[in-house]
């Protein structure tokens, strides 16, 4: 008798996996798109226009920031102040000069940022991420920045809205090849700003990899900043009506053949 049972026990697990990793494989999560989040910080409720894609990107509206990214020289990297090599590349990098509004350096700011796909686990619908989603420093501070690749992959960190006339096209960038680690420098104005932080990489900032840098008081939380503030499109995975009925089958046929088994094995 004990072994009967034991025989119909196992023959009902068995049942009951194989029909969950059926339901399963058919793909039960639904990411849904459909509503348009209303960020914090944020001047917009327009989805991302993607008719121009192909042609250079217009990055003037991006995230909803009140003025936009300024990419018109980067593709040639024309008039930067740029370092190359295998691991990576380094662009105005500034340990110096300081900005005009400011008579000397108010603090200075060591920082580490580590980038990886580690990094975007906590965030449904990421797939890559940064270890430091903000940053706050004071006005007129020189800061430091490592930045330490811990994918395979090619990765940047870059800072935009940077005074023109200090930093071409307003930006300081690193950039790090797999596995390479990258340092360069740079001091902000003394304004109250929030910059934005970005890997403009293609996909990357939208699948995770953006930051704020808050000087002072800031301006405002950017939108669609992992951790700190809502995205642009939720991703949601429900559980639908496919999962419910594949669950309700995958319950009556282990009920089936518990009496099945009961009157074979008796």
């Amino acid at each position: 008798m004990k072994i009967k049972s034991a025989l119909l026990t196992f023959i009902s697990a068995l049942m009951w996996l194989g029909i969950a990793c059926f339901s399963f494989a058919e793909e039960p999560s639904v990411m849904d798109h459909s509503q348009h989040m209303n960020m914090k910080g944020s001047g917009s409720q327009q989805p991302m226009d993607h008719s121009g894609h192909g042609k250079m990107m217009d990055h003037s509206q991006h995230q909803g920031m009140s003025a936009g990214m300024d990419h018109s020289m980067h593709a040639g990297h024309a008039d930067h102040n740029m370092t190359l090599d295998a691991e990576g590349m380094v662009m105005n990098s500034n340990d110096s000069i300081l900005p005009e509004d400011c008579n000397e350096i108010s603090k200075d700011y060591a920082i580490t940022v580590r980038a990886g796909t580690a990094y975007a686990k906590p965030f449904a619908g990421s797939i890559f991420g940064m270890d430091k989603h903000e940053l706050r420093v004071e006005p007129c501070s020189r800061i430091v920045v490592t930045f330490v690749n811990e994918d395979e992959i090619r990765h940047q960190w870059m800072v935009h809205k940077l005074p023109k006339y200090l930093y071409p096209q307003g930006m300081f960038h690193l950039e790090a090849a797999g596995g390479a680690t990258k340092t360069g420098t740079f001091i902000v104005p003394s304004d109250d700003r929030t910059y934005l932080i970005h890997c403009d990489i293609a996909q990357h900032m939208e699948k995770g990899m953006k930051a704020q840098l808050v000087v002072g008081t800031g301006g405002g939380d950017l939108p669609s900043i992992p951790g700190l503030t809502r995205a642009w499109r939720q991703d949601v995975y429900s559980f639908g009506m496919d999962d419910w009925v594949a669950w309700a089958l995958a319950f009556v046929s282990g009920v089936a053949v518990m009496i099945l088994g009961r009157k074979v094995l008796l």
